[in-house]
């Protein structure tokens, strides 16, 4: 037979993938012991299981059908007294359920993006975020990040030099997917100005902000003002209570539900329904707080840890961010460490039992190869201590092998 040549859309080579996600099957097929800082998952005594297991066996009248593409009301009306809760005014036709956060990036993305059209992300900034603007054709303009996030007033200049304005500014702004870091109050003002000037939709990816564990709060978007139509919300239920169950939203304006019910039902008619319930029970009878009071204070203790750790191993070797919450410490190599590629590190370090993601992950340009990003949520303080050393070691047999 001969060979065939495959017709492939345009936008297939679009499709980069995601080195994050493609690191859990890589982990899965090693035989060695592994810490696991790479995957952004909480360790799974940190998940209510029990209760979980106990919902699922509950018998609720359309548990096992297709349900609405919107989302099953009993979850809609539990989002919107929780986002309520967060002084957030929000309505059920603002909200869609999606298949996890990532569902709600593409949502935003097929309904905004036209192939060529400009997208500001952070830099660094989450793969996914990354892959999905560029799945759609979307060309991909990296801003640069500082402690207090993404560096807005030098967006400017970035977008005159570029010659045209952005469709959509991508931020993930509180406990930012990899560095940690949270936006200000003053910068969130500030982009929310520049999006109404520009005309361009803030997709606004926010996992983490219920994972507060230190410092005030930062009012989101939504708070400071309300129901602004250049708000897409971003939220899920991954990073809150576990990974696994694929249940988050869009808090978008009203206008928008339509259009999301028509592109999510050529995705995946609806999302899967015996995970909004189990959501909606959890919620309803109050699980919610005693869960987030439970893990924001073990997230704590692992990332003093983690920085203790990594202070203590590799000293003046390294600099590291110091997030108020979330998942994710992001550290850049210094000092005699500072010619370590950490793309070229990634290996060595797994032989030697430890597991992260190298910087240029989180570059469409290939950029932070000094840095890496490490989880402090997936494991115990001694089981850290243990990550730190071992990421010692390969990072020391690196720099004899460059001496």
């Amino acid at each position: 037979m001969s060979a065939t040549h495959l017709p492939l859309a345009r936008r297939a080579s679009n499709l980069v993938g995601s080195v994050i996600d493609s690191s859990t099957s890589l982990l899965a097929s090693q035989t060695h012991d592994i810490v696991r800082f790479a995957m952004g998952a909480p360790s799974d005594n940190l998940m209510p299981v029990d209760l979980f297991n106990q919902y699922y066996g509950r018998s609720t009248p359309g548990k096992y059908t297709y349900g609405a593409t919107n989302g099953e009301p009993e979850l809609i009306e539990q989002i919107v007294a929780l986002t309520q809760r967060q002084g957030i005014e929000t309505s059920a036709d603002r909200i869609t359920i999606t298949t996890g956060g990532m569902q709600g990036l593409d949502l935003a993305c097929k309904l905004f993006v036209d192939p060529g059209d400009l997208v500001v992300v952070e830099g660094p900034t989450y793969t996914n975020g990354i892959s999905t603007a560029l799945s759609y054709g979307a060309e991909v303009l990296e801003a640069p990040l500082d402690e207090n996030g993404l560096v807005v007033e030098q967006l400017p200049e970035l977008i005159a030099r570029a010659g045209r304005t952005p469709k959509a500014i991508y931020t993930v702004p509180t406990f930012q997917n990899p560095s940690g870091a949270t936006l200000s109050r003053t910068r969130r003002e500030h982009l929310l100005e520049l999006a109404e000037h520009w005309g361009s939709v803030i997709i606004d990816d926010d996992p983490y902000g219920l994972l507060r564990f230190e410092g005030g709060p930062v009012p989101s978007f939504s708070q400071l003002v309300e129901r602004h139509p250049l708000v897409f919300s971003v939220r899920t239920f991954s990073k809150i209570l576990a990974p696994g169950l694929r249940v988050g939203w869009v808090d978008a304006t009203a206008e928008l539900q339509q259009l999301l019910i028509n592109a999510k039902q050529a995705m995946d008619t609806c999302t899967n329904v015996p995970a909004q319930h189990l959501v909606a029970n959890f919620l309803k009878d109050g699980h919610l707080d005693t869960h987030l009071g439970r893990v924001k204070e073990l997230y704590r203790e692992r990332k003093n840890a983690m920085r203790e750790s990594l202070r203590t191993h590799f000293g003046d070797g390294i600099h590291s961010t110091d997030p108020e919450g979330g998942f994710f410490l992001w550290l850049t190599f210094a000092g005699a460490y500072a010619d370590i590629h950490t793309q070229k590190l990634f290996e060595p370090a797994l032989q030697h039992g430890v597991a992260y993601i190298p910087g240029p992950a989180f570059s469409t340009a290939g950029n932070f190869t000094d840095a890496l990003r490490l989880c402090f949520a997936t494991s115990a303080p001694e089981r850290i201590e243990e990550g730190v050393i071992r990421l010692k070691r390969a990072a020391d047999e690196m720099l004899e092998g460059i001496a």
